[in-house]
């Protein structure tokens, strides 16, 4: 593979007429930058038109995964200081998600290990999503007073009955068999069969990567999301997040208390936005007017208070303790959600306009 200098955040390079991206800061778990965004995204304009190109691979350097997510420190210090630079970032970042979802070639991404936020971004928009035994997956935002964004909202309200709800608002990690189930990846591969599965791609001559993948594919080990749905599907249907607790403490499951439990260490605004922001998804057609919701809610909490809070507890100090405010779900109102709505000071993204 001819590729770019190890310094790079993304390499780039092409095996025969597969087009390879890697991202390539594995000490940071791949953690999405500005630049690397932007790499992204101009080599997938590049190889469009590019007729010895049949098709695109990403994958993440290193062990432990793909790609962890945006990079929260950079956001954490640009909201502390006003909130600059992080709307140009997620501009950036979606209008990459929007080219993926509508790429005209084959787009491959091996979700090996930690796949989660901006790494759904980068990988379950495309047209063949394999996961392997390593792989986790998740939308964690409400961890971090953030509401889940990239097309995760648009991915999440189109998962089977609720499963999409309850893996919004927990931010719960999901393995192969459920990440398939929920429509965030196709395929399952064992890892131990990626280097057979890279070698099938690069001798691709037609980008056919869904026959190249199947010698590989097999059934992934068991989940459990589907057992889950009796409850899952009862407790989440409810209108506020308010009655999705109560139905969840309620449940006779112990499953559904748990995750009562986990819904109640999340930002209560970032919850009550979250909800709201899935069900208009479920109503709008694309996934570029989704983006526009999200760039929407995304931008409005870099004035709130939780979205630093909840960086500064899970990544900076890492205490886990975040002191939410307003700190329960009766303190958030109408107005609190609403502003999640309301065009940013700088502008819509406009993705919509563009597709």
């Amino acid at each position: 593979m001819a590729a770019e200098g190890p310094e790079e955040p993304v390499l780039t390079g092409r095996t025969g007429r597969l087009a390879q991206l890697t991202l390539n800061r594995p000490r940071a778990l791949n953690a999405l930058t500005r630049p690397m965004v932007r790499i992204i995204d101009a080599a997938l304009a590049r190889w469009e038109h590019d007729e010895d190109v049949a098709a695109v691979v990403i994958t993440g350097a290193g062990e432990r995964g793909l790609c962890a997510g945006g990079d929260v420190r950079a956001v954490y210090e640009d909201a502390r200081t006003g909130g600059a630079e992080s709307p140009g970032f997620w501009r950036d970042e979606y209008l990459l998600n929007s080219r993926i979802a509508r790429y005209p070639k084959p787009y491959a991404a091996i979700m090996d290990g930690i796949v989660m936020g901006g790494g759904v971004g980068v990988s379950a928009h495309g047209s063949v999503r394999i996961v392997t035994e390593r792989s986790a997956v998740a939308m964690p935002e409400t961890g971090i007073g953030l509401v889940p964004d990239v097309g995760g909202t648009y991915l999440l309200s189109r998962a089977p009955g609720e499963l999409g709800t309850h893996l919004a608002l927990t931010g719960r990690v999901v393995r192969a068999a459920d990440a398939v189930l929920c429509g965030l990846a196709d395929h399952f591969v064992p890892s131990e069969l990626l280097p057979e599965l890279h070698t099938a791609f690069a001798a691709t001559t037609t980008g056919d990567l869904r026959a190249a993948v199947r010698p590989y594919e097999q059934p992934a080990p068991e989940g459990d999301l589907a057992d889950g749905r009796p409850w899952i599907d009862a407790c989440y249907s409810a209108d506020t997040v308010e009655e999705i607790v109560g139905r969840l403490l309620d449940h006779g499951d112990p499953a559904a208390k748990e995750a009562a439990a986990t819904v109640l260490t999340r930002s209560p605004t970032a919850l009550k936005a979250t909800l709201a922001g899935l069900r208009t998804a479920r109503r709008l057609a694309t996934l570029e007017e989704v983006l526009d919701q999200e760039y929407r809610a995304s931008c409005a909490a870099l004035a709130t208070h939780d979205l630093v809070e909840g960086i500064r507890a899970q990544v900076i100090d890492k205490d886990r303790t975040p002191h939410w405010s307003p700190a329960d779900l009766a303190g958030v109102t109408e107005a609190d959600v609403a502003r999640f709505s309301a065009t940013p000071p700088g502008g819509a993204l406009g993705a919509a306009d563009r597709s």
